[in-house]
């Protein structure tokens, strides 16, 4: 039975059953956005997350209780690894941003806020491409990992100096920080901005060096993902 349960919630290929569970947890995704989509707190809505957080909660622990065939690992902990597999974790984030919205339980939390990206996170589980990406952006994580420390050094080392060469444009360090990254970024959005000559002089090569860097991760993934390509047409 519990073999079964395997085959409909984790292998979609050439399974009539599996691949109607797919849609419907596809379904149930869009479903629960929509109350995102809206200011208002409808009675309809209430409803609609009640049910999707059944749903969510169902996958979870059919995808718990089958570990065993997924890790093809018979005992004990293969258990114990599925809640810590990043799209188990994912999963059951999905569960709690529902819960506590059918709840209101950590509504106050400014954190609350976000829990809802993790519905939309979990459909990239059943997109082809995007497990596509997301095995692209595994494969490159070792030279992505060394792009982001280095753009966490020129945001700190960016913020520091600004914020000794111009104390008076920023009223904390974390401005200065949040300078640094919009300008890692070029996004500039105007709102904090250097006004003496040595600070603009910090600004321009710090966009320069950002142009730079910005740049790294794209030529990595865009490397990798032609590779990827180049695999799949020798097979």
């Amino acid at each position: 039975m519990r073999k079964r349960i395997h085959q409909i919630v984790h292998v979609y290929e050439g399974n009539p059953l599996s691949v109607a569970y797919k849609f419907l947890m596809i379904a149930t995704i869009a479903l629960s956005l929509i109350p995102l989509t809206f200011k208002e707190d409808l009675p309809l809505f209430r409803i609609t997350e009640v049910v999707c957080l059944l749903i969510f909660s169902v996958d979870y622990l059919l995808r718990w209780s089958t570990a065993d065939y997924k890790f093809r690992e018979y005992r004990w902990t293969a258990f114990a690894r599925y809640p810590l597999r990043l799209i188990s974790i994912i999963d059951l984030l999905s569960v709690l941003a529902l819960f506590c919205s059918v709840t209101g339980w950590l509504a106050d939390l400014p954190l609350a806020q976000v829990f809802p990206v993790f519905r939309i996170i979990r459909i990239f589980r059943y997109s082809k491409n995007a497990r596509t990406i997301l095995d692209i952006l595994k494969r490159s994580r070792k030279p992505l990992m060394a792009v982001g420390g280095l753009a966490v050094g020129y945001v700190l080392l960016s913020a520091i100096i600004v914020f000794n060469v111009e104390p008076h444009s920023f009223d904390s360090f974390f401005d200065a920080i949040y300078w640094a990254t919009i300008s890692l970024t070029t996004v500039g959005y105007g709102d904090i901005y250097p006004v003496t000559a040595a600070g603009r002089a910090v600004a321009m090569l710090s966009s320069f060096f950002g142009i730079a860097v910005v740049a790294l991760p794209a030529g990595i993934v865009t490397a990798e993902y032609l590779n990827a390509l180049r695999e799949n047409i020798d097979k």
